[in-house]
């Protein structure tokens, strides 16, 4: 080497080391981890590390490049530690629960979250680089998020998890719009926090319900700006502390800040689905927030049930008997029979359904399917309804036009496409706009939030109401027709056949289900084994009605039951003679069916 002094050995191995640079250019291919080439001579460290030496450029294979934000990192976590920690002291002081009273509990309570929540963002946004962090203990568990790129993604949807509970929310929602800087949020998972705020402090219940808080209290923040507003509402889905069947109503509910502290409320939180172990809620706004599940002391009374599956089960037998009569029965088929079958056909499938299906929710798919039929057949049987009141209705306005082919050809055109279609589009809507509120925790049924129930309710009141109006103007025709008859006979009793099925129309179609919303007061009980045993007696009450007490439907019974009576005594008069055998003289005193003792 020229210039140098060194014995070449040693130059050599000075020159490797770095301790001099050799005038020929050297390869850089063992720079060490998050480092890179300079001129492919050098090494120097990335952005965000710094090497061991301190120098910018090395050569020296052994060298280490640092993370610079390590010791950020590090004071994130430990104040990320401490205000667990504090957390965890505060909730141990059993004296400071203990000598509040109710409005200061909840106060200090409201205190401490939105202290803990502050916190807990502004040690995240320190430490923008650490864009995740976790941290828990056995009071708290926390995990942040910070944001710095405003959302690289569109419909960006992040997913934050703390002890089996977790969250969704949108980036839009975090970075907040035009937010200068990174935006953070938080979701905080309180494990012993809901023996504090329970559900004492949750007053939307009924004094028969026994309400408890079974999740943790959860809280949602985002920053730096603390707002609560939401464009896109957040998921979340809970953990229950305890599994229990007896289980009647779900409450999501979040932590409201109040005058007198806080209180649990349901505004603006709705439940999405339910199972043995989760809940999932809806939310549109940030907060605290917590699953409340009630049990009813009121424990279903075995009688009723009773009732219901024998009540059923004979309706079921009933309809079956009524829809092969109007079926099989010509003499009787007309526009009045074929609405008379659909009807009995849809409660015929609605109860059946009802007494297999009703139970079924351990598959939520299943339970919601149940539930969309069930409300599709028993929307159909209150449509047919009241195209069986329109028909009374047409049919007493026209009591003394002979030719009825108007009527039915109005009722043909609309019979199907009324019958069957309206209901068809109720429970589309109601499928495509709320599709999780099919089905309930114990029954495969509408649920109650959100009043999804009124899918079912409102055009039941408007079907029933209409109903009424058909009564009550078949009744006063029927009374101006009545005052005008002149002695005939048939006439007379056609009318008043009319009158009497213009009032079974109403009480079998309409008033039974109106005991369903009077099941409130002391008379509740009353109230509630009146509407179990009329209404699972419906399909009874069609048979008597409709088949029973018609004097063609009557006829037609006994003239099919003397042909099977006939038919009977000739199957035993063949199965006679053939024991007999056909070179078997009879005896003198022998007298078969259809035969004449004579005398010679």
């Amino acid at each position: 080497m020229q210039g140098s002094s060194l014995p070449p050995g040693l130059c050599f191995l000075l020159c490797f080391f770095g301790a001099v640079t050799p005038k020929i250019k050297a390869s850089c291919a063992n720079c060490p981890p998050n480092a890179s080439c300079v001129n492919n001579s050098h090494c120097t460290c990335n952005s965000g590390y710094v090497s061991g030496s301190g120098q910018k450029l090395f050569t020296f294979p052994l060298e280490t490049c640092n993370d610079t934000n390590s010791s950020k990192t590090t004071q994130g976590r430990k104040e990320l530690q401490k205000i667990v920690d504090t957390f965890e002291s505060l909730l141990s002081n059993q004296t400071l629960w203990r000598t509040e009273g109710r409005q200061e509990i909840s106060s200090t309570a409201t205190t401490i979250l939105w202290d803990v929540e502050s916190k807990v963002l502004e040690t995240a946004l320190k430490a923008p680089e650490q864009k995740v962090q976790k941290i828990q203990n056995s009071s708290v568990a926390i995990e942040t998020r910070v944001i710095t790129d405003n959302c690289s993604e569109e419909r960006q949807t992040f997913n934050l998890n703390v002890q089996m509970n977790s969250m969704d929310i949108h980036c839009n929602d975090v970075i907040q719009g035009d937010t200068q800087g990174p935006s953070a949020v938080a979701f905080i998972s309180y494990s012993s926090l809901g023996n504090i705020i329970n559900a004492t402090f949750f007053e939307e219940t009924d004094e028969k319900e026994r309400v408890f808080l079974n999740s943790q209290v959860v809280s949602a923040a985002i920053g730096p700006k603390r707002n609560v507003s939401l464009s896109k509402s957040v998921t979340l889905t809970f953990q229950h502390m305890k599994t229990n069947h007896s289980i009647k109503k779900v409450f999501c509910v979040y932590w409201e800040t109040t005058k007198q502290g806080g209180l649990w409320s349901r505004d603006g939180c709705f439940l999405i689905h339910v199972n043995k172990s989760h809940t999932m809620c809806n939310c549109s706004h940030l907060s605290s927030f917590a699953v409340l599940m009630a049990l009813t002391s009121q424990e279903e009374d075995p009688v009723l049930t009773i009732i219901t599956y024998v009540g059923l089960s004979l309706s079921l037998l009933c309809l079956l008997v009524a829809a092969l009569t109007f079926l099989l029965c010509k003499a009787i088929q007309n526009t009045s029979t074929s609405l008379h079958l659909q009807l009995s056909i849809c409660l015929f499938l609605a109860h059946l359904l009802f007494l297999v299906g009703i139970d079924q929710t351990e598959s939520k798919v299943l339970c919601a399917i149940i539930a969309g039929a069930l409300h599709y057949l028993y929307l159909a049987a209150f449509t047919w309804m009241l195209l069986e009141g329109l028909h009374l209705f047409l049919t007493a306005r026209n009591l003394t036009v002979v030719n009825y082919s108007s009527i039915n050809r109005l009722m043909k055109w609309i019979m199907f496409p009324v019958g069957y279609g309206v209901p068809a589009v109720i429970v589309a809507i109601s499928a495509a706009s709320r599709p999780h509120l099919y089905g309930t925790a114990n029954r495969c049924w509408l649920h109650l939030d959100q009043g999804f129930i009124w899918g079912f309710l409102g055009p039941v009141c408007a079907i029933f109401s209409v109903n009424l109006v058909f009564f009550i103007l078949v009744f006063w025709i029927l009374k101006r027709k009545l005052s005008s008859l002149n002695s005939e006979v048939s006439t007379i009793q056609n009318t008043r056949m009319l009158a009497f099925k213009a009032t079974a129309q109403l009480f079998i179609l309409g008033c039974t289900w109106c005991l369903g919303f009077l099941q409130v007061g002391p008379a509740a009980q009353v109230m509630a084994y009146l509407f179990t045993i009329i209404n699972s007696l419906q399909g009874f009450f069609i048979f008597l009605v409709y088949c029973l007490l018609s004097q063609q439907v009557q006829k037609q019974y006994q003239k099919w039951f003397r042909e099977i009576v006939k038919s009977k005594s000739e199957s035993e008069a063949y199965t006679l003679s053939s024991k007999m055998g056909p070179d078997s003289k009879p005896s003198e005193g022998d007298v078969f069916p259809g035969q004449v003792k004579r005398k010679y």
